[in-house]
């Protein structure tokens, strides 16, 4: 289960990173008033993408941290997912192109297969 978790969090980790490529192009930052504006935005990216790459080597050894940072993951993924389904349901002009429905809809759908299987092996 932990090699399956490993290919599914590195897909959706590099789904997700393509997705914060983009939102640069968006201007994110704007569209949920960040404060800081481009440079908040880059600096608030740090930690995260850090985190996310522990994620890979934890999983890898197949620590327990590795499940919770993957779940962790998970979830913000479906909330990210979420929320830009709201703003775009409310008419808002960002990640409405082809492209950007395809990057969220598996940024969704990954979502809830690593949080699935990250509960599981946090479980048992």
């Amino acid at each position: 289960m932990w090699h399956l978790l490993f290919w599914l969090y590195l897909i959706n980790a590099t789904v997700l990173a393509t997705h914060e490529v983009e939102s640069g192009y968006w201007k994110e930052w704007e569209l949920f008033h960040l404060p800081g504006g481009l440079a908040g935005f880059l600096w608030m990216h740090i930690p995260l993408f850090f985190a996310v790459l522990w994620g890979v080597a934890a999983i890898d050894r197949r620590q327990p941290a590795g499940a919770v940072i993957a779940l962790v993951l998970g979830v913000g993924c479906l909330v990210g997912f979420g929320l830009h389904t709201f703003f775009i349901r409310r008419g808002h002009p960002a990640f409405t192109t082809a492209v950007s429905g395809l990057l969220l809809k598996a940024m969704g759908g990954g979502a809830l297969l690593q949080v699935a299987l990250s509960a599981y092996l946090l479980a048992f």
